[in-house]
C-alpha cells in the first residue's frame, strides 16, 4: 500500500507502466465533470472507475482485495475513509474470490484506517486488503485499476 499526494504522483511512475497514463488522467481530467460509471482507458489494461455515493462507516465497510487489479483510489469531492490490512493476515472469508468480478471479501477487522482527503491518493496491491467507504456522508472518487500483468 502506499499514500501520498497527487502532487507526488510521478515518483511511483517507475513501480509500473500504467501508473504514468493513470495519474495523468487524474490530474489532467475534470472528475467532477464525469458521471459516475466505467470508463476503459486502454482496454481492459487501464479502467478508470468514477463514483457518486455515499460512505457506509467503520462498521459497515468490508474488507476486499482482487488478484488481477491494482487501485488507485482518490477522492475528489468530499473524503474517503479506507480500512487496510494485509491480505496474508485475513482469516475469515466473506464472500469467496469471484473471478468474474476480481474481488473477495473477508470478515476481518481492518488493521489500520487510512483518511483521504482531496489531493491524496492510496494504491492498494493484491497483497493489500482494504475496505473503501468507511467514512461517512457523500464522496464522489476515482478508483484506477490497473492490470497488474500490464
Amino acid at each position: 500500500m502506499i499514500i501520498d499526494t497527487l502532487e507526488r504522483a510521478h515518483r511511483y511512475s517507475q513501480l509500473h507502466p500504467l501508473f504514468a497514463p493513470a495519474f495523468a488522467f487524474l490530474v489532467s481530467t475534470d472528475l467532477k465533470a464525469l458521471t459516475s460509471g466505467r470508463r476503459e482507458l486502454d482496454g481492459q489494461r487501464l479502467i478508470a472507475s468514477i463514483d457518486h455515493v455515499t460512505g457506509l462507516g467503520r462498521d459497515r465497510a468490508r474488507l476486499e482485495a482482487h488478484r488481477r487489479y491494482i487501485d488507485i483510489q482518490v477522492a475528489f469531492e468530499g473524503w474517503d475513509e479506507i480500512g487496510w490490512r494485509p491480505l496474508g493476515a485475513c482469516q475469515q472469508v466473506d464472500e469467496i474470490y469471484d473471478e468474474t468480478r476480481d474481488v473477495g471479501f473477508w470478515k476481518d477487522p481492518p488493521d489500520s484506517w487510512i483518511v483521504l482527503p482531496l489531493g491524496r491518493f492510496a494504491i492498494f496491491f493484491p497483497e493489500d486488503a482494504h475496505a473503501p467507504l468507511a467514512g461517512i456522508g457523500a464522496v464522489r472518487k476515482a478508483v484506477m485499476k490497473i492490470a497488474v500483468g500490464g
